[in-house]
């Protein structure tokens, strides 16, 4: 199993617990807003395992402003799609990408999401510095990639980081 952690709209604020929850990641995406911080904020993730970022809309015109709007990974033959502003699955579905991705990652409403829509798993972490929605509290997710091409995503509070144990 790969577990890619998944983060968004950190705004420049970096909890140490996601440090804690990312801990044995085979990657880590950034799905945009990360925002200014000291150390930078993709630095401290990259520490943890390799990072894939998108820009988000308060990273244009800045020095942030270095990554790509949109990207794709394929891991272990899931294609996985990462923008910073997305949609509701319904709508989002008709504008994606031929051939579909199997997952598609997006932050921006700081709401954190897990649906499935015509075979697609869409997910949205929340956001890790700024909440909204139901859980009104900081949130990331997990990706877990099984070798014979099954996945599965949940969406993990940063509360959670202290009941959390890892394989070393």
């Amino acid at each position: 199993m790969q577990r890619i952690c998944i983060v968004s709209d950190t705004h420049g604020k970096f909890d140490p617990r996601i440090e804690q929850l990312f801990i044995g990641a085979a990657g880590i995406v950034h799905a945009g807003d990360i925002g200014r911080a000291q150390p930078p904020i993709i630095e401290r993730l990259g520490a943890i395992a390799p990072v894939t970022a998108v820009t988000g809309n308060v990273d244009w015109n800045t020095a942030l402003d270095i990554y790509p709007i949109n990207t794709t990974l394929e891991v272990q033959g899931i294609r996985i799609m990462i923008q910073h502003i997305g949609d509701i699955p319904k709508r989002w579905y008709r504008q994606l990408p031929q051939p579909l991705p199997h997952v598609v990652i997006c932050g921006h409403s700081h709401i954190a999401l897990i649906e499935e829509y015509q075979g697609v798993l869409f997910i949205n972490p929340g956001s890790a510095s700024q909440p909204r929605g139901q859980l009104g509290e900081p949130t990331v997710a997990f990706l877990d990639i099984q070798e014979n091409g099954e996945f599965h995503a949940e969406i993990i509070p940063l509360k959670m980081a202290e009941f959390i144990k890892h394989a070393d």
